[in-house]
């Protein structure tokens, strides 16, 4: 009986080498997945990734969605680094700018390699590739996951873990509680959701990225060739009925539309292109890998319809940008998947009128978008009896950090796709940019809980978001002051407490937010905001525009409500302050007889910092009892 007991121990042994203990385990290395990885060891946590496949990136790279939609004027954090390196290896913005969707289009192998290039240059970072997660286990606040690469055979000890999953699939094994599909108008109080709920998502795509080679190339017809699919992908005299008819572009249009350097083009095409409906969620993996191939082959259905039936005649897969048989992307773009019941819930209320809320979750906002809703169901059948959401108008918006952390389970932490939100305005928050800043987000709630040796529930809000600012972050989504600006930071914290609010509006395709940091500040501004942070304190100013000896005042007042402790005296901080604005460049003129919405901004952080001052809860309400 020993010497049996003995075989298993040795056989358990050399079978299972155990891995050492990690801070914080990010399962996944798609694009939030990478950037959370990266966070986390810039502040000091060990960290790992395991990544299924061979590349880093998700969608940006290994899903070959290498057009970034949305937040070009809002270059934050990890998302403003990954695109500076890009234009700094094509030679410049204008670079990017090949195709008509987006003003940043590169090579998926380009994007991969700077991503890997980033994560290679964090001693606090290692990545694990071709590796799978095969079990996990919670035992006394540590997680316990089992790896298998090959026939190596891993368990990892990690403090915190983040799933960046494409699906959500971590979530799921912690059990998380989730939601798939749409929700009802009744559940999610979003007045353009559907009556019922359902467990429809949005369409998936097989990207595919296609070389110009210059000269007519042979493409074998794929089996079960249907060219009717795709009639109407672009203007055609077969095209009779289009879905679509408004937006029924010309076929050169629809080929460059995603046109990458190097004479490459993304096919990503929505109109009744290589969308492909399939809902694989709660599919077991060889499942996922058996209904994929029809995704597949709808795509390669469409592009020998490129190449052939449109004439297309030197254009097939690019064969020098992915390791695949078929020269495939390594994984089809998920544009949704499974969404956690989080600690809150952001919904399409709260980006539309973000201060009208019982929920004051801008208050928390740990990243920002500017996309519109933008869902995809034409290729479901019984797509005409789901609501239309195609590019509904939105202003732009900051994420709070409550939905990253499930309600039901401590120590980890979701990012990805996979955030507690509505299925409405999942439609914007999938979008590369604003996935960047999720993992980035998650990777500094980590490394804090780790530092504070709490649960990431427990890290206070104001932590994470100093956090995200030091990082060169946004909170809010201010179009009118550069992140290069030296009062961009204090803009950004008044904002965040609601004292000065921002002004969202929608002009055409563009969802802006501004500070209007140049607007003579009144009475009007101030009041809604500041009776919220401080309920008794009495406005010592009239009605109407505020001068600078007023605001002087106002501020001192509030400093002496508030008990702020080394206050100067009114004029000492008239002086000091005018000083100040001088030297800082602030204002222009020091003889001006009015004060700015930024100018106040930047004297209300200086001496009251009311950023700080109360900590906020999840939900976005101060606690007056700390201070």
């Amino acid at each position: 009986m020993n010497k049996i007991l003995f075989v298993i121990f040795i056989y358990i042994f050399i079978s299972c080498d155990v891995y050492h203990k990690v801070d914080v385990l990010i399962v996944g290395g798609g694009t939030s997945g990478t950037t959370a990885g990266i966070q986390s060891a810039r502040m000091g946590a060990q960290s790992l990734i395991v990544e299924e496949g061979p590349w880093l990136g998700g969608m940006l790279t290994s899903a070959g969605v290498s057009a970034i939609d949305g937040n070009h004027k809002l270059p934050g954090g990890l998302w403003g680094e990954f695109r500076d390196k890009l234009e700094h290896h094509y030679g410049g913005a204008n670079k990017l700018s090949t195709g008509w969707v987006s003003k940043v289009l590169f090579e998926p192998s380009v994007g991969k390699k700077i991503l890997a290039d980033m994560v290679a240059a964090e001693p606090n970072l290692e990545v694990k590739y071709n590796t799978s997660v095969t079990g996990i286990k919670n035992k006394k606040g540590y997680w316990l996951i089992n790896l298998s690469s090959g026939n190596k055979k891993q368990i990892i000890k990690a403090s915190v873990l983040i799933d960046g999953t494409e699906l959500g699939d971590v979530a799921k094994k912690c059990g998380a509680t989730y939601d798939v599909g749409m929700d009802a108008r009744t559940n999610s109080g979003e007045s353009i959701a559907g009556t019922n709920s359902n467990d429809i998502i949005q369409d998936l795509t097989y990207v595919a990225i296609l070389k110009d080679y210059g000269h007519d190339i042979v493409m074998e017809k794929p089996e079960g060739y249907d060219p009717s699919h795709f009639f109407c992908s672009c203007k055609s005299t077969r095209c009779t009925n289009p879905k679509e008819g408004i937006r029924l572009w010309d076929c050169n249009q629809m080929i460059t539309y995603g046109k990458l350097p190097n004479n490459k083009y993304m096919i990503n095409w929505p109109i009744q292109g290589n969308d492909y409906y399939l809902n694989l969620i709660e599919m077991k993996s060889v499942e996922r890998e058996e209904a994929l191939k029809k995704a597949k082959q709808f795509t390669l259905n469409f592009v020998y319809y490129i190449h052939s039936d449109l004439g297309f005649k030197s254009f097939g897969l690019a064969d020098d940008e992915y390791p695949t048989p078929d020269k495939l992307p390594i994984i089809p773009y998920h544009r949704e998947s499974r969404r956690i019941h989080g600690m809150v819930r952001f919904n399409l209320n709260h980006v539309v009128a973000p201060f009208d809320q019982s929920e004051k979750l801008y208050r928390t906002n740990i990243a920002v978008g500017d996309y519109p809703v933008d869902h995809h169901h034409a290729r479901y059948q019984g797509e005409s009896e789901l609501p239309n959401l195609h590019f509904y108008p939105i202003p732009s918006y900051g994420l709070p950090l409550g939905t990253m952390i499930p309600n039901n389970k401590d120590n980890l932490i979701v990012a990805e796709k996979s955030i507690s939100v509505s299925n409405l305005i999942n439609g914007t928050t999938r979008l590369q940019p604003v996935v960047l800043q999720i993992g980035q987000a998650a990777g500094a709630l980590a490394a804090l809980s780790i530092k504070d040796n709490v649960p990431p529930s427990k890290v206070p809000v104001r932590r994470v978001q100093h956090a995200i600012l030091e990082a060169g972050g946004y909170l809010q989504p201010y179009l009118d002051l550069s992140k290069t600006d030296i009062h961009f930071k204090a803009v950004q914290r008044i904002g965040s407490t609601g004292i000065l609010r921002g002004r969202g509006i929608n002009v055409g395709w563009e969802n802006q937010t501004w500070f209007d940091t140049d607007s003579i500040l009144t009475t009007q501004m101030i009041q809604p905001g500041l009776k919220e942070f401080a309920p008794d304190f009495i406005l010592p100013v009239n009605d109407g525009t505020i001068t600078i000896d007023e605001a002087v005042t106002l501020v001192y007042s509030l400093a002496k409500h508030l008990k702020i402790q080394n206050v100067s005296s009114i004029n000492k901080m008239l002086d000091d302050f005018i000083s100040y604005w001088k030297n800082e460049r602030i204002i222009t003129d020091v003889q001006q007889e009015y004060i700015t919405r930024k100018e106040f901004a930047v004297l209300l952080d200086k001496v009251v910092n009311p950023f700080d001052l109360y900590p906020v809860s999840i939900n976005g309400e101060f606690n007056r009892l700390i201070k």
